[in-house]
C-alpha cells in the first residue's frame, strides 16, 4: 500500500527536498517534483533526489502549449528519466497525443523505460462555482469524465483528478487507466486550498491508483511517523 503514496516536494530549496527524500524514501512510493522546486533550484534536482533515494519521480510540469512545443518539452522530461509526467487535458487531443509521441520516441532512442504520461483534468482547488466563473457550464464530474476520455483517446496512460471523480473516470475509461488523486487529506487535517477532497482510505477504496498527500505529511513534526499513520489508515 505504501507504493500508492506520492509525496510532493513543494519546497524552495535543494536541501529541504533532499531532507524529505531521505526521511521518507522507505515510507512512501514516489516523490513529486513540481513548479515550486524546479523554478527555485533547477533541473539538476532530479539527479540529486535520485542520489538521495528517490526511486520514482513524478514530474508535475503540467505542460499546456501548442502540440509541437509540448512534444519538445516531453522529449526533455523523458531525458530526465522520470517515472511519470503530466500535461493539461485542456490543451486538447493533438497536444496530448504529441506529448505521448515525444515520450515514446525519446525513450526508444535512449533505451529507457517510457514514462507514464498523464493529463490534469480539473485542479483540486477548483469547484463548480469556479468553473462557471471561467465560462465552463458543465458540472465538475461531467467535465472531468469528458477530459479523461479525451486523454485516453489521445493515447495517454491516465489522469490527475480529485478523488471525488474516480468513479466517473473508471466508468468512462476502464480499470487499467491510471488515476492519480491529489486532494487527499487524513481525518482532522487542514484542507488548505483544496476544495474537492477525500480521506486516503476512501480514495483507495474508490479506486485511486496513487494518492498525493503533501502538507499533512511534509509539514508534520515527524513526517515519517505521519506517513506511517497514513499507511496504517
Amino acid at each position: 500500500m505504501k507504493n500508492k503514496i506520492i509525496i510532493p516536494l513543494d519546497v524552495d530549496s535543494e536541501e529541504k527536498a533532499i531532507s524529505l527524500v531521505k526521511e521518507l524514501k522507505d515510507h512512501v512510493g514516489a516523490f513529486k517534483v513540481g513548479l515550486e522546486l524546479i523554478n527555485n533550484v533547477g533541473f539538476t534536482i532530479f539527479e540529486k533526489i535520485k542520489e538521495a533515494g528517490a526511486e520514482k519521480i513524478f514530474y508535475d510540469c503540467k505542460f499546456c502549449d501548442i502540440p509541437n512545443t509540448v512534444k519538445g518539452a516531453s522529449v526533455g522530461a523523458t531525458k530526465n528519466n522520470v517515472w511519470m509526467f503530466n500535461v493539461h487535458a485542456l490543451g486538447g487531443f493533438d497536444m496530448m497525443k504529441a506529448a505521448k509521441e515525444g515520450a515514446l520516441q525519446t525513450a526508444e532512442k535512449l533505451g529507457i523505460e517510457t514514462p507514464l504520461v498523464i493529463a490534469v483534468t480539473i485542479l483540486t482547488s477548483i469547484n463548480g462555482e469556479t468553473l462557471k466563473s471561467i465560462g465552463v457550464e458543465r458540472d465538475v464530474k461531467t467535465e472531468v469524465a469528458s477530459l479523461a476520455k479525451l486523454a485516453k483517446e489521445a493515447g495517454l496512460d491516465g489522469v490527475v483528478s480529485s478523488p471525488q471523480e474516480i468513479s466517473v473516470i473508471r466508468e468512462a475509461c476502464g480499470k487499467d487507466f491510471v488515476i492519480v488523486t491529489p486532494g487527499v487529506r487524513p481525518k482532522g487535517s487542514d484542507i488548505g486550498d483544496q476544495k474537492r477532497i477525500m480521506t486516503p482510505l476512501k480514495a483507495v477504496r474508490e479506486g485511486s491508483d496513487y494518492i498525493v498527500v503533501g502538507r499533512p505529511i511534509t509539514k508534520a513534526e515527524n513526517p515519517a511517523l505521519a506517513a506511517d499513520n497514513l499507511f496504517n489508515e
